[in-house]
């Protein structure tokens, strides 16, 4: 027996293998594949957090806290309280592995704590696992547009979504936008939510290259939780160690009900996340790298008659192309060299006539990619 019964729940292709064709048709350009559709970091495992996950291997024999080790909840909360100012303790804070597998759950887990809401609000333009998650909780992903800078539009809600609401999705930096809040701006947000009892989950993954790192936690974490994962900050997307942080009972919460569904951060992995929580200059080093190729890029591109049309993250290229060409047929033309990017369809109808790239490839990569769209556009 396969597939769901009849009305069961169906999963969509997932947005990345709809790029196989394209994909191929990169591969075989004379520059190769240059693959920026995903954001998986191509820089390497800093050697510090190496070294100390190599060390704890020897004490990996036992189940680790689902929590998260003391070390590691300490080092989360000594790291959000140097980078923003903002004073929180190991009990505001507990793991994830890795962040998707929380922005994908949260939605289930909140519902099981206030079953007399049923939705989720999230960015019109936003990484899809947030609609994905309401999805799979079996409750309403309603989208809530964005402005001419890609910030949630809150005024846009209808009253009757945010009475339902249960939780509200924020992404600054953002992606695919690159978009970057400030303190005021979150502030301004909380106070929207809290009016509305709606819970604010922001995800700030990105948050160690924006140009003025912020967290809603600024607002206080009364119904607040910031999530953070060490993916791009330290190049640890395979290890998956991430972590949440905010409202007391919240945290606890969800400490409780993740124990029961087994989820845990292996104890190698939260001594190497521990390590890197520690340190900076790595950090500065991969914000560097990202600074380069963004430059890089975006001033190829502008010559082709394609323009970044999003904000000062360097993390990602938010296209749009000059001639009004949609994020599919900027994708088709860019293969023809070699760079593979998503269609901006993949986060939301409202990005359909964008596209997005990652700048996760190395530098002489992405001039052998550059070179040979220049020469199709010149030829």
């Amino acid at each position: 027996m396969s597939g769901a019964p009849s009305g069961g729940f169906v999963p969509p292709p997932y947005p990345y293998d709809r790029l196989r064709a394209l994909e191929a048709r990169a591969a075989a350009s004379p520059a190769g594949l240059v693959d920026c559709s995903v954001g998986t970091p191509c820089d390497p495992v800093p050697a510090l957090v190496a070294d100390a996950i190599t060390a704890a291997l020897p004490e990996a024999n036992g189940y680790p806290a689902s929590a998260g080790s003391p070390e590691y909840r300490a080092a989360a909360a000594g790291w959000i309280t140097r980078r923003f100012g903002v004073e929180v303790t190991a009990e505001h804070v507990a793991a994830c592995v890795g962040t998707k597998e929380l922005v994908a759950s949260l939605p289930h887990a909140l519902h099981l704590r206030d079953p007399g809401r049923d939705t989720v609000l999230f960015p019109a333009v936003a990484y899809p696992t947030y609609a994905m998650g309401a999805t799979l909780a079996g409750l309403r992903a309603v989208p809530v547009p964005v402005d001419d800078h890609w910030h949630l539009a809150l005024d846009h809600v209808a009253d009757a979504d945010a009475e339902r609401a249960l939780v509200l999705w924020l992404n600054e930096p953002g992606n695919p936008t690159s978009a970057v809040a400030d303190d005021a701006r979150f502030a301004a947000t909380v106070a929207w939510a809290r009016e509305r009892g709606i819970v604010v989950a922001s995800d700030e993954c990105y948050v160690e290259f924006a140009p003025d790192p912020a967290t809603v936690l600024s607002a206080g974490t009364d119904g607040v939780l910031a999530v953070h994962s060490l993916s791009k900050r330290s190049n640890l997307a395979g290890m998956r160690a991430g972590f949440y942080a905010g409202d007391p009972a919240l945290v606890a919460y969800l400490v409780e009900v993740r124990k029961h569904a087994g989820l845990m951060v292996p104890a190698p992995v939260q001594a190497g996340a521990v390590a890197a929580l520690g340190d900076q200059q790595h950090v500065h080093e991969q914000r560097a790298r990202y600074e380069e190729r963004r430059a890089l890029v975006a001033d190829a591109l502008t010559t082709l008659g394609v323009r970044h049309d999003g904000g000062p993250m360097p993390f990602y290229l938010w296209l749009r192309a000059d001639d009004g060409r949609d994020g599919w047929a900027m994708a088709e033309s860019m293969a023809q060299g070699g760079l593979l990017v998503a269609p901006g369809e993949f986060y939301g109808d409202a990005g359909a006539d964008h596209a997005r790239l990652a700048l996760v490839q190395p530098r002489d990569a992405l001039e052998r990619a550059l070179d040979a769209l220049h020469a199709l556009v010149t030829h």
